[in-house]
């Protein structure tokens, strides 16, 4: 048996591949167990874990390593007499014998002979690989005709041997890549529960005893595992290092060369005691097309699909994926997310540098990701939406090496097309922070030599990330910038959508009057041309803005049209948007079933789009729509706002103090109502939550009951300030248009909130209402 990292150590993360092993092992029709997975994966610890814990039921149990010289056994010479077999006691010991010509232990008396089991016999064969293979094949072929002979074997590959069933071992789970200060990715409490964390802090106390998991190293010790993709090898070399390196440093010195990882113990194999010589042991024997396809591969991201890598077949990575030099990490959209995993990767690219290849390598990466974002763009536009969006989500790690690879070589104008083309996605990948710094660089870095048009572009799409950081002011100012440039350029077209995004920033700056007239005008122009989404998104600012200054009939018939446009060019994103202020104005209006279906198309469109910019204020507003219409989810109510408040965080965007006052507003008054145990499990739920889970959890809420209106709920009697005016003009004899006079709002309004008055204190009539308002004194 090869000797490895702490061969007698407790398995960590494997209970449901070692209770399987178990129960095939013990299954009489398995006649040949293979255990498969890349190497330094943990098949040959796993396979003598199981011989350890169940070789007492089989009469004779033998270990081989298939490397080893000496040649192999033949059925006759496993199956002996049971009076001159191994013991199971002997049989499972650390250091199993690696031939079964081993010493025999003395026999005590008969009644051992009688106890022990017999018929079956186990044979462990390890490490069947490479040029062990074909002599393990012909071996096993002749060892299996015997019924009672049970073979279990680990190997990289299937041995191709008729009858063998598969057990593959893959890497352990790694923690999800969440990003943001908030992200319940650092949580110690919740990285603790994730399989490789677990085994790297078990080897690091082993290390070092004073090592424990904290708040300030929890994230570098997630990026270590996920930099090592969970492989136990790697991990437990990684666990040594922390005797030199604290976890961040050794992070960094990770970061794109796992291969310095070495320090394996003296009496491991070679290929265990770095990971350098694991990767070249992992890539003997690769033809030369093969060994040239991984270095073209090695140069990706992980989670590239086989389209946008060029490859037109999976034939073309068989080989590479029986081998664990690549590995399937997802699918999306019906298509598999491949990686081609560490420390194989950071060998691979070297070879290609050494080689001189990798330039070229790059280059090739960037150009397919350049044609990437510019073909997509049509389908952002129209039916294809959604699956746009998803895919260039899955490749979002790509595009960015595109971009640093088009930056290294100085190709500005193809630097900013990409950029260009990453508005929506990057917006819904809630990728804000990083936009607005490749906005200004790529505009800083060609200077000059841009063209107009395209500095232009770049400052108009700096505005709208500063804008969904939260940042109004500033994205004003770089709105005008951009306007001031097109001014040059001459394009009508995209100065009216400029001034459409103006207007959005005004209005979210506190100048409604201002946004209004910025948004009539460019509106008019977006429609005189044609242009359909940016009409839409024009009508959807300004029916805003209406809201804002209190004409609730013009904002409705604004918002219609906004609604019915997006609808028809199907642009799913920007009819969400529209459907948020549908909900706003119904709850106005006193329709909380209008806005509680305005919020769930809402949500299902932003959930179909995995939306993260936008998602967080959404969950906020159904959870406090949860509030007022469905006490009884109170809980639910907390999960949602935890949830909105970390996946906030992750995007880097600030909210408005009105509203960030109307959240805790709504935190405080759960807390107030709820048990305080239960307040707090129901936050730290929601914070686990990732943007899916929080989108299922709001749906699966039931929708709001129906009450009378002659017998509100106690909690619907309050009236809002707004509404205490009304009441107080109405009980004065007012009619609907002295109040909207008075008020200096739209009749409409009145009218609404009058409608409300009369519900929350149980009136049936404006007489009612000058009476009870008659009872405050």
């Amino acid at each position: 048996m090869p000797q490895t990292l702490a061969p007698a150590a407790e398995l960590v993360g494997r209970e449901l591949e070692t209770a399987l092993l178990h129960e095939r092992l013990r299954d009489p029709l398995v006649r040949l167990l293979t255990v498969t997975g890349r190497a330094g994966v943990g098949k040959s610890r796993l396979a003598l874990e199981a011989v350890r814990e169940v070789g007492g039921e089989f009469a004779r149990v033998a270990v081989l390593d298939a490397t080893a010289p000496g040649g192999w056994p033949a059925p006759s010479e496993l199956s002996e007499p049971s009076g001159s077999s191994e013991s199971p006691a002997q049989s499972r010991s650390p250091r199993s014998p690696r031939s079964p010509r081993s010493p025999r232990p003395p026999q005590s008396s008969q009644a051992s002979q009688a106890s022990r089991p017999s018929g079956r016999i186990l044979l462990l064969l390890d490490d069947c690989d490479h040029g062990a293979r074909p002599a393990a094949a012909r071996a096993l072929e002749a060892l299996t005709a015997d019924p009672r002979v049970i073979v279990l074997a680990t190997s990289v590959e299937p041995l191709g041997v008729y009858g063998e069933l598969l057990l593959p071992l893959a890497p352990l789970p790694v923690p999800s890549p969440r990003r943001g200060p908030a992200s319940a990715a650092a949580d110690p409490h919740a990285l603790q529960e994730v399989a490789s964390v677990a085994l790297f802090v078990r080897r690091a106390r082993e290390a070092d005893p004073a090592f424990s998991l904290t708040l300030e190293n929890a994230a570098a010790v997630a990026e270590i595992c996920r930099l090592l993709g969970g492989l136990p090898l790697a991990l437990e070399l990684a666990a040594r290092r922390l005797r030199l390196f604290p976890p961040h440093l050794l992070a960094s010195r990770l970061r794109g060369r796992t291969t310095m990882l070495s320090g394996g113990p003296a009496n491991a194999p070679a290929r265990h005691r770095s990971l350098a010589a694991l990767a070249e042991w992992s890539c003997r024997g690769l033809d030369g097309a093969d060994r040239e396809l991984l270095g073209q591969l090695a140069v990706y991201e992980p989670g590239f699909g086989l389209w946008a890598a060029g490859l037109s077949a999976e034939s073309a990575v068989e080989t590479l994926l029986d081998r664990g030099l690549l590995a399937v990490v997802g699918e999306e959209q019906g298509e598999l997310r491949l990686a081609v995993p560490e420390p194989v990767r950071s060998y691979a690219r070297a070879e290609l540098a050494g080689s001189g290849g990798e330039a070229a390598a790059l280059d090739a990466h960037a150009e397919r990701y350049r044609s990437l974002v510019s073909g997509a763009q049509p389908g952002l536009r129209g039916t294809e939406q959604v699956r746009v969006l998803r895919e260039l989500a899955a490749e979002g790690a790509n595009v960015i090496a595109a971009l640093r690879r088009l930056r290294e070589r100085g190709d500005g104008e193809a630097a900013a097309a990409v950029v260009l083309g990453c508005r929506l996605p990057w917006l819904a990948q809630g990728r804000l922070r990083e936009g607005l710094e490749w906005c200004d660089h790529t505009a800083e870095a060609g200077g000059a030599a841009l063209p107009e048009a395209v500095r232009a572009r770049l400052a108009d799409l700096s505005g709208v990330f500063a804008l969904a950081l939260g940042d109004p002011q500033e994205a004003v100012r770089r709105h005008r910038h951009a306007l001031a440039l097109g001014k040059n350029v001459g394009d009508r077209r995209q100065n009216a959508l400029v001034s459409a995004r103006l207007g959005a920033a005004l209005l979210e700056s506190g100048d409604p009057a201002g946004a209004r007239t910025v948004l009539v005008t460019a509106l008019s122009a977006l429609e005189s041309m044609g242009v359909t989404g940016g009409a839409a998104s024009a009508a959807a600012s300004l029916a805003a803005a209406l809201r804002a200054d209190g004409d609730r009939r013009r904002a409705q018939e604004m918002l219609d049209r906004a609604v019915e446009a997006f609808r028809r060019i199907r642009d799913g994103r920007g009819l969400a948007g529209a459907l948020r202020t549908v909900a706003a104005l119904a709850l106005e209006g006193d329709e909380p079933d209008r806005a509680d279906r305005a919020l769930r198309e809402s949500l299902r469109l932003y959930g179909a789009v995995d939306e993260r910019t936008e998602l967080p204020g959404l969950l906020e507003e159904f959870a406090l729509l949860l509030m007022r219409t469905a006490p009884a989810q109170r809980p639910r109510a907390v999960r949602l706002l935890a949830a909105a408040d970390t996946l906030r965080a992750e995007t880097g965007a600030e909210v408005a103090d009105e509203w960030r006052s109307a959240a805790e507003r709504a935190r405080t008054e759960l807390s107030a109502r709820m048990d305080w145990t239960d307040f707090a499990v129901a936050w730290a739920e929601g914070v686990r939550m990732a943007a899916p889970e929080a989108v299922a959890e709001a749906l699966s809420a039931p929708a709001p009951s129906h009450r009378p209106s002659a017998a509100p709920a106690p909690e619907d009697r309050s009236l809002t300030p707004r509404q205490v005016q009304v009441a107080l003009l109405v009980s004065e004899g007012m009619t609907n248009r002295q109040i909207a006079a008075k008020l200096d709002i739209s009749e409409w309004t009145v009218v609404n909130h009058v409608r409300q008055v009369m519900r929350r204190l149980g009136c049936s009539s404006r007489v009612q209402v000058a009476g009870a308002v008659g009872r405050w004194a």
